[in-house]
């Protein structure tokens, strides 16, 4: 992705973040062994745990906000660019956990969010990455999918809702479109790792409070029974379509607040290197406007 002209002060690194997180969490290349990475780890965290996660956050929401103006000021004074958050991960993971913890850190006025559901009809009638497309975000915008164009080779899969000749064949066309979109887009893919003892304690929590019923579906349990299987489709969909242009990073998310951290971190990490700048290229002279500005007797 090309990056844009520098035309003011960019952004001081972020406060706490660890060097290259990001190559921390990358997916291996080749063939990706899910029951091999720790989905209770904390790659590249120095901190004692949680507490000291927490105290991270207001400086680091303060420098991801800075962050998320200047791209959407670039898009207002004429920029192309634009970033895209995908997450995806198994039932209880945290991607709603993931947006209200992360994003809420930066103006929502800069964000556009969306929950990619089971297909509706009119969509079930279109290319399945004809949705997809409709709810990009626009210049200067971050972009958030909660789950993505991926269920196409997930949910499609497991559940053989589409001939086996069909699904396989959205990889390649998957990698195309991400590798069209990156040339104004940078696509920040996370997989949101969680293991199958700490999904039941998450589902079982909110069968223990009711005021945590609404979040709780049964079918959650039904879909449990296919875990090995959602487990391979995962492991071919970070290896099929793990591109330097759209590259998978594997979040462990059994601890809340690594997960929160770690995508924050790298979410700054990724806005650092589009080299973002405060736009000051304007069509009219700031001293004249001054000048102006100090003779106004309203």
């Amino acid at each position: 992705m090309a990056d844009g002209k520098k035309s003011g002060g960019s952004a001081p690194p972020l406060s706490g973040v660890a060097p290259r997180l990001g190559d921390l969490l990358r997916a291996p290349t080749g063939p990706v062994d899910l029951s091999a990475i720790d989905t209770a780890g904390t790659p590249g965290f120095t901190g004692a745990g949680k507490a000291d996660a927490k105290s991270l956050a207001k400086p680091i929401g303060r420098q991801l906000a800075e962050l998320q103006e200047m791209l959407y000021a670039e898009g207002r004074a004429g920029g192309r660019r634009s970033l895209l958050l995908v997450l995806q991960g198994m039932d209880t993971a945290g991607k709603g956990g993931t947006v209200k913890h992360v994003l809420g850190l930066v103006s929502p006025m800069g964000v556009h969010y969306h929950g990619f559901c089971k297909p509706t009809v009119e969509e079930r009638e279109h290319h399945f990455l004809w949705r997809v497309r409709r709810q990009l975000p626009p210049p200067g915008i971050i972009g958030v999918f909660d789950r993505s164009h991926y269920e196409d080779v997930l949910v499609v899969r497991v559940h053989h809702l589409v001939p086996d000749e069909e699904w396989s064949g959205r990889y390649d066309v998957i990698n195309r479109f991400e590798a069209e979109l990156a040339g104004s887009t940078r696509i920040v893919k996370c997989f949101l790792h969680i293991s199958a003892d700490e999904q039941r304690n998450r589902l079982r929590s909110r069968l223990d409070d009711p005021a945590k019923y609404w979040k709780y579906n049964p079918d959650d349990v039904t879909e449990r029974t296919f875990w090995a299987d959602y487990q391979r489709a995962y492991s071919d969909v970070l290896d099929r379509c793990n591109t330097e242009a759209a590259p998978w990073f594997i979040v462990p998310a059994d601890h809340k607040w690594y997960r929160d951290w770690a995508i924050s971190q790298l979410l700054g990490e990724q806005l650092r290197a589009m080299a973002l700048s405060w736009p000051t290229a304007v069509d009219w002279d700031p001293d004249q406007e001054r000048a102006r500005l100090d003779g106004d007797q309203p």
